[in-house]
């Protein structure tokens, strides 16, 4: 769900939507910037999170209270419905020159790593269970691995976001072992033109 606060002023608004939760912390996306995760009883700027529960968080923007749920079509306050998707997506290295960022899949929030060598969206098959994908009616696929040859699953995710860029029917690749991370590969990235600066990859959608 996605909330938009316009003031008397007519300039100052404020879009909020729930991406998803991590444990009792909300992840939000404060206007269109990347999703943060907050805990109830804290507050980012003018957004305070009041509670959580189940797929909903109960929050305040400039003291003004609203329910937020995941996955709810677009809703707003006294203003028109902010747009929903993006163009653009900025992402900083860390130390190790790996690309971490926050996202989702469907509406489900996952943790990222850009890896430009991986030809789909790949995650483990504990994250894909924790996300609820029915993967094992996709195409079963043999996988290399140290261990020997095994099987995996490809199939289709419904919608893979970003900051506040959302790509749909984007392919993926369930394999049986387990990763830290869910690897953010071609059949996502290739909808975009990259960008290297230093530390900073950019995002754009062609």
């Amino acid at each position: 769900m996605v909330v938009l606060l316009q003031g008397a002023s007519a300039l100052a608004q404020t879009s909020v939507s729930l991406q998803g939760m991590l444990g009792n912390r909300a992840l939000l996306i404060i206007d269109g910037g990347n999703p943060r995760s907050v805990a109830p009883g804290d507050a980012i700027g003018n957004v305070r999170v009041l509670s959580t529960s189940g797929d909903q968080a109960v929050i305040t923007i400039d003291g003004k209270k609203q329910t937020l749920r995941v996955g709810e079509a677009p809703g707003n306050v006294r203003g028109a419905a902010p747009s929903l998707g993006g163009d653009h997506i900025s992402l900083t290295a860390d130390s190790r020159g790996h690309f971490l960022t926050l996202g989702s899949i469907n509406n489900r929030p996952v943790k990222f790593m850009v890896d430009t060598g991986a030809s789909t969206v790949a995650l483990g098959r504990a994250e894909a269970d924790r996300l609820n994908l029915d993967y094992k009616s996709g195409t079963v696929v043999r996988m290399g691995t140290a261990n020997g040859v095994t099987e995996g699953w490809r199939i289709k995710l419904h919608s893979v976001r970003v900051g506040d860029v959302t790509a749909y029917d984007v392919e993926a690749i369930i394999t049986p072992m387990s990763m830290p991370v869910v690897l953010l590969g071609n059949s996502f990235l290739n909808r975009f033109n990259m960008r290297r600066d230093a530390d900073q990859m950019i995002l754009s959608r062609r």
